[in-house]
């Protein structure tokens, strides 16, 4: 057996998975990766279940270390510097960790989350079959809390296989659509349309359980008490002083505060990486159009394994980096078939 020692890691970085659907009815909330595309496409480069458990890598940066012998693994979602023993490392990629080695990441751009897959999973016990953490509620293995220096996962040793990309659509910074309802009865049709007229920003007291919004306060027609009845990923509860809070995978299973809306299960990954400070506007979608959008997002899922693609052995070049024309277009630095110059 291998292992991935955490060497060092910033707050909000735990083992997650596909979450625990179907508790909800017990009372346990479902938890899972914030991001499951993100997550999926780590698993899949590397030849795992698509929401295998997975290291779910908060803002700040990480570094792990192989023991016991190489560890393969596969790295996606927010994209950040990565090196491994000073050889650097795409991400939207498999890259394996020699005995030794240590991968060190650097601090999250353009999202909050990143993905850190190992080839073969991670060893732990699950509960109501899920590895993943809820740190509120002491659930989730190997460790049942965010990780820390010292921590080890267990895996099986690296296979030897070819390292491999995979091509993601490109990232959008489109409006984050909802549906309303299911109370949006409890609101003036101004207040709901102040909701999609207005900018938001995430507030930094924001966490696993509820994202708060910062911006204009939503009113209520008649008080903000209500029976209580289930939550989702994504219910938009709005308590008592009128700034609205977005539901994550570690919520409560049921509130009693009026939800105004939801974030749709297509965009619900991309809420999730909008950093704290960072505006955004909601759009509001018909339930059909709702209901499409998640059928094409479950038939992306299906097709990440066709969105493989081999690496290609080459050493990295800076002189012909320096060289090309990449002026206007993402690179990326280690493939160079995204900047085109052939090397010697």
């Amino acid at each position: 057996m291998s292992k991935l020692v955490v060497t060092s890691i910033g707050p909000a970085s735990s083992v997650q998975d596909g979450g625990r659907p179907g508790s909800q009815r017990y009372g346990l909330t479902p938890s899972g990766a914030m991001d499951r595309l993100s997550l999926a496409a780590a698993n899949t480069l590397i030849g795992n279940e698509l929401f295998a458990a997975a290291v779910e890598i908060g803002p700040f940066g990480a570094s792990f270390t192989a023991r016991g012998g190489a560890v393969r693994v596969g790295l996606a979602g927010a994209s950040r510097n990565a090196d491994i023993g000073g050889r650097p490392v795409a991400f939207d990629s498999s890259a394996t960790i020699a005995e030794g080695e240590t991968l060190t990441l650097g601090f999250a751009r353009g999202g909050s989350f990143s993905y850190l897959a190992i080839e073969h999973g991670i060893e732990g016990e699950p509960t109501f079959g899920s590895l993943a953490v809820n740190a509120r509620a002491g659930l989730g293995s190997p460790y049942p809390r965010p990780l820390q220096s010292g921590d080890e996962l267990t895996t099986q040793a690296a296979s030897g296989a070819p390292e491999r990309r995979i091509e993601l659509p490109a990232a959008t910074d489109a409006p984050i659509r909802i549906v309303f309802g299911p109370q949006d009865d409890e609101f003036a049709e101004d207040n709901k349309k102040l909701l999609v007229d207005s900018e938001w920003k995430i507030s930094a007291t924001s966490d696993r359980m509820g994202y708060r919004l910062e911006g204009p306060a939503i009113k209520h027609l008649d008080g903000h008490n209500i029976v209580s009845d289930g939550t989702v990923n994504g219910s938009i509860q709005v308590p008592g002083n009128g700034q609205p809070i977005v539901l994550m995978p570690d919520r409560g299973t049921s509130g009693g505060y009026p939800k105004i809306a939801t974030v749709i299960t297509a965009d619900f990954g991309r809420f999730a990486q909008i950093s704290a400070g960072r505006p955004f506007r909601f759009k509001a979608v018909t339930m059909a159009e709702a209901q499409a959008e998640a059928i094409k997002f479950h038939e992306l899922l299906r097709s990440l394994p066709d969105r493989l693609r081999g690496i290609e052995d080459f050493g990295l070049n800076i002189e012909a980096l320096r060289d090309a024309n990449v002026a206007g277009q993402a690179v990326n630095a280690v493939d160079a078939s995204t900047w085109q110059v052939a090397l010697p």
